[in-house]
């Protein structure tokens, strides 16, 4: 959704006079804050593969853009 100036204008003379801190979340990085409550497993990035540990595979604790799940679980989240 896109922001009116004037509902911006409204928001931020809110948070001047209750004297509160203003966060901006960037739609590629909000995703990070979604907590997965199932199991993923990841197949390591090309170019961290180190020799000899080829066959391990990373668990994603947390979301990360274009997981099918991220939408879900950042709605849920906040």
């Amino acid at each position: 959704p896109v922001v009116g100036y004037c509902s911006l204008r409204v928001i931020l003379s809110i948070c001047a006079a209750f004297d509160l801190e203003m966060a901006q979340l960037d739609i590629k990085t909000a995703f990070l804050y979604g907590l997965l409550e199932e199991e993923i497993y990841i197949q390591q990035p090309e170019g961290f593969i180190l020799p000899g540990s080829e066959h391990l595979v990373g668990r994603l604790l947390k979301c990360i853009y274009g997981l099918k799940q991220a939408p879900h679980v950042w709605n849920k989240k906040f």
